[in-house]
C-alpha cells in the first residue's frame, strides 16, 4: 500500500482560512468579506464565518471605520517568533564551533516548544566516544540541563502551566520527580546562572546548560555542553566546562542584543 500524499490530509476549512490571509498584501492591507468571497470563489457566509474565527484568534482584525478586515497582531507575533529563531541559529553557529574547539565536547542550542525542549543545532565532538546527537529530538525540560536553564528564567505562572501536577515524569532514577524539587532547583539555577544534568536524561551522560536572552531581556533558548560521565568529572565540570558554557551563553545573548536591552532598562530606570 503506497504512502498517501500530504495533500490527502488537508483540512479544507483550514486551507480556506490560509487562502483568506494570503489575500492581504502591502498594496491591499484591508479587504471586505464580499471582495474576499469574490476573489476566492467562496460563499460569502463561509467567508464571514472564517473571518469571525480568525478575528477571535487574533489573526485578522476589523476596522471600526471601514468595516473591512486586515491582518491582526497574531500574524506579526508569529513572524517575529520565526525571525527571532532564524537569528538565534545564525548567531549560534560560530559560538558552538568555538565551544567545541575549546573543550572538544558536543555543544547544543535549543528552545522550549509545546512543553518540551527541542535541540535545534549542534557542533559535535571529534572524539570517538560521544553522546548520540539530540538535534531534532524533544525531551522533558526538567530532565535536561538546557531545559532547566530555560525554565529557571520563565515567569512562575508559566512554570505552573507547564507543570500543573506535583508528580513529574522521569527518564532515569536521577531525574527530578516532583514539582517542589524542581522549583527549588530552578531557584538555585537562577542564582548561579547555569544548570546541570547529572544523568537525569540519560544514564552515563552529564550536561551543563545556560540560558540565552535577547534584547527584550527574555530567555529565548539555551546552550548546553554534553558528554559521557567518564570525561565529565566534577573537577572538569567546575574548572572547564561550566566556565566555557557560561561565557558562550553570555556571548550569544550579547549578539542577540541582551546588553542593549540592559542599557535601555537602566536608562528607563534612571528617567523614572
Amino acid at each position: 500500500m503506497g504512502k498517501r500524499a500530504k495533500s490527502d490530509y488537508l483540512i479544507q476549512s483550514v486551507s480556506n482560512a490560509c487562502d483568506i490571509m494570503e489575500c492581504f498584501s502591502i498594496e491591499e492591507d484591508e479587504l471586505g468579506a464580499t471582495e474576499l468571497a469574490r476573489r476566492l470563489g467562496f460563499h460569502k457566509n463561509n467567508v464571514q464565518r472564517l473571518l469571525a474565527t480568525l478575528e477571535y484568534r487574533g489573526y485578522v482584525e476589523q476596522s471600526k471605520i471601514s468595516g473591512n478586515y486586515r491582518l491582526g497582531l497574531k500574524v506579526f507575533e508569529l513572524s517575529q517568533e520565526y525571525t527571532k529563531h532564524l537569528h538565534l541559529l545564525k548567531q549560534a553557529r560560530t559560538i558552538l564551533e568555538k565551544v567545541q574547539e575549546q573543550c572538544n565536547e558536543t555543544a547544543y542550542v535549543g528552545d522550549l516548544r509545546g512543553g518540551y525542549v527541542v535541540y535545534l543545532m549542534s557542533e559535535e565532538t571529534t572524539r570517538s566516544v560521544r553522546v548520540i546527537s539530540r538535534v531534532g529530538t524533544r525531551f522533558y525540560p526538567h530532565a535536561t540541563a538546557l531545559g532547566k536553564a530555560i525554565l529557571a528564567f520563565l515567569p512562575d505562572e508559566q512554570i505552573e502551566t507547564l507543570y500543573p501536577q506535583e508528580e513529574l515524569p522521569t527518564c532515569t532514577p536521577h531525574t527530578i520527580s516532583t514539582k517542589s524539587l524542581l522549583v527549588d532547583q530552578l531557584r538555585e539555577i537562577r542564582e548561579r546562572g547555569y544548570a546541570l544534568d547529572l544523568e537525569e536524561q540519560e544514564e552515563g551522560v552529564r550536561c551543563v546548560g545556560v540560558p540565552i536572552f535577547d534584547y527584550t531581556l527574555k530567555v529565548i533558548g539555551g546552550l548546553s555542553i554534553s558528554g559521557p560521565i567518564t570525561r565529565f568529572s566534577e573537577e572538569r565540570l567546575e574548572n572547564e566546562i561550566i566556565p566555557i558554557a557560561t561565557a558562550a551563553g553570555k556571548e550569544l545573548s550579547q549578539r542577540l542584543g541582551y546588553h542593549i536591552g540592559k542599557k535601555i532598562e537602566k536608562l528607563v530606570g534612571e528617567i523614572v
